[in-house]
């Protein structure tokens, strides 16, 4: 055999040497000129920067098989290294007032409730909820407050609850969800000339203010108000609204005005979104990034989710 197939002894460097067994999983070799027996030793394996691992992993959206080839490891060793990664907590400022953002997104069967300063711009606190509970709203707005935050006001989605319980906060309704609302009630095609025209006042909600908004309300009621009065009984006599859906679609957006345009009443003092639209469009990039990673476990999902949260400019 030649030399360069055959194992130098480490003691008196011939290459007459054999192989002699295995001890503690590792080859043994012996000497065959002077009797001396070693153990190989470990292969030099390159460290692996987690940190690293993990950014190309979620945020340069890199699969399993490529990180492989990058590398040079296992499948299996790249989730371990996944899996025993710690991601970084998220690093808040002090800002003594803040404008607060708060919204709900659900991954699947998973709900994550974030809370965003409009200020800095920055993710606050998120929650990992099975449901959206207006008791989490409460608990953590509360939280915010007790590490000396002066919340000057409150922007969300319909949560009637969290409006009633903060009334001494400037409270500002969600103009895109109060459309959508509107939307459910008499889809976004009506065809009955009572909900186009509603739907015509709310589509400028955006680009008008409670006055004229009220005074434009005010003229479709006495325009459709025998409409929607209209009654019928069923077989056991008991009365019902025709209309039923155009008469929610008008009392939403009466009984929301008060909240609607919260943001133009403080507009010379406090600088209030009047929409989630922000939260809305980063819920819609965070699930491009998650839903890259095709059948995820549910705690590495959970864990991709922090991570992105914690690098959330």
């Amino acid at each position: 055999m030649d030399k360069s197939y055959k194992k130098i002894c480490l003691k008196c460097k011939s290459t007459n040497t054999k192989k002699d067994g295995k001890r503690k999983w590792r080859q043994s070799y012996r000497c065959n000129d002077c009797g001396h027996v070693w153990i190989t030793t470990r292969r030099k394996i390159n460290k692996i920067n987690k940190d690293s691992l993990y950014k190309d992993f979620s945020l340069h959206k890199q699969t399993y098989k490529e990180l492989v080839s990058r590398y040079g490891i296992s499948i299996k060793t790249v989730q371990n290294y996944l899996d025993t990664y710690k991601p970084p907590e998220i690093k808040l400022n002090n800002p003594t007032e803040i404008v607060l953002l708060v919204d709900t997104t659900y991954f699947w069967n998973t709900g994550l409730m974030v809370f965003k300063s409009v200020n800095t711009k920055e993710i606050l606190h998120y929650q990992i909820v099975n449901y959206e509970t207006n008791e989490w709203y409460r608990q953590w707005i509360r939280h915010l407050q007790q590490q000396w935050r002066i919340i000057k006001a409150i922007v969300c989605d319909w949560r009637r609850w969290l409006l009633w319980w903060f009334e001494w906060i400037p409270t500002q309704m969600c103009q895109f969800h109060q459309m959508q609302i509107i939307r459910r009630y008499i889809t976004k095609t009506p065809i009955l000339n009572a909900n186009k025209e509603l739907k015509g006042i709310t589509d400028w909600l955006i680009h008008t203010n409670k006055e004229i908004l009220t005074e434009q309300l005010d003229d479709w009621y006495i325009k459709y108000e025998k409409f929607i009065k209209e009654k019928w009984r069923n077989a056991k006599g008991k009365p019902y609204y025709i209309h039923r859906r155009t008469r929610s679609a008008y009392y939403s957006l009466r009984k929301n005005m008060k909240y609607l345009f919260v943001y133009l009443e403080y507009q010379w003092k406090i600088d209030i979104p009047n929409t989630t639209n922000w939260l809305e469009g980063f819920f819609s990039h965070l699930k491009y990034r998650v839903n890259l990673h095709r059948w995820l476990r549910e705690d590495r999902k959970l864990k991709l989710i922090s991570f992105l949260l914690s690098y959330t400019k």
